[in-house]
């Protein structure tokens, strides 16, 4: 089983660390695909960014149906692009954030999301209503650390996200926690420890529905509005998207 793993953003540390992440849960016989888009933002962090980033999810999931992959997972909170990839790719499709609010509506009776920065809680707050979690996620938390500053050390993303979690269980009522970006994923085991709750990253989990699927015989449904795009030439920079027959 190979399973395209796409880092929507140009970060290739991070797409390193979830690749590490994905590569300690995946049964054996599993290879992950670990890819970032040849262009976009460094991190995502804004609606502008998702919807960029949406055309660089395209891209990968195209470049893994070439290579045989036979599922595919967005490793960004926000799912960018997730509905278009469903359209264009003939296996599953899993979001990490999709995936991470299901377990943890399987795990708890309620959940607080941990994530990055304060202008990025609506995009989730969108995400859980839609996901149907809107009455299991009790809040949504953030540390005030930019993406690409939990790789440093002088942050101390640990203990602000360890200290986000105590205020969580203790006020929000939830016995679950979502960490709302794949740069956390290799806190995750740590977390749990430390607080005693199941903490659910969304990375692991996605690699875990995507075996699942696979070894089930079950894709997305090519019907209706998931039916595939119809054939037709696009124009200028967005030429290279044309969906043919």
């Amino acid at each position: 089983m190979k399973i395209n793993l796409i880092n929507p953003n140009t970060s290739l540390s991070m797409t390193g660390l979830i690749a590490a992440s994905a590569r300690a849960v995946a049964a054996p016989g599993t290879e992950i695909r670990a890819v970032s888009p040849a262009g976009g933002a460094p991190s995502i962090e804004c609606h502008f960014e998702e919807a960029i980033a949406a055309l660089g999810v395209v891209e990968e999931v195209r470049n893994g149906e070439a290579q045989g992959c036979n599922a595919h997972i967005i490793a960004c909170f926000g799912d960018p692009g997730l509905d278009a990839a469903r359209e264009v790719a003939r296996g599953p499709v899993i979001g990490i954030a999709e995936a991470a609010m299901h377990a943890a509506m399987m795990l708890g009776t309620g959940f607080s999301v941990i994530t990055t920065l304060s202008r990025t809680i609506v995009i989730a707050e969108h995400l859980a209503r839609r996901y149907g979690a809107g009455h299991h996620c009790r809040r949504i938390r953030a540390v005030e650390l930019a993406v690409l500053d939990l790789e440093q050390p002088h942050c101390h993303a640990f203990e602000r996200i360890l200290e986000e979690g105590r205020a969580a269980l203790s006020a929000d009522r939830s016995n679950a926690l979502v960490l709302g970006c794949a740069g956390m994923s290799d806190l995750a085991a740590r977390l749990s420890d430390a607080l005693g709750v199941p903490v659910i990253d969304g990375v692991t989990v996605a690699v875990g529905f995507a075996e699942t699927f696979v070894r089930c015989g079950l894709s997305t449904a090519m019907h209706g509005d998931y039916a595939r795009p119809p054939a037709k030439a696009l124009q200028g920079w967005a030429e290279a998207f044309s969906v043919r027959d």
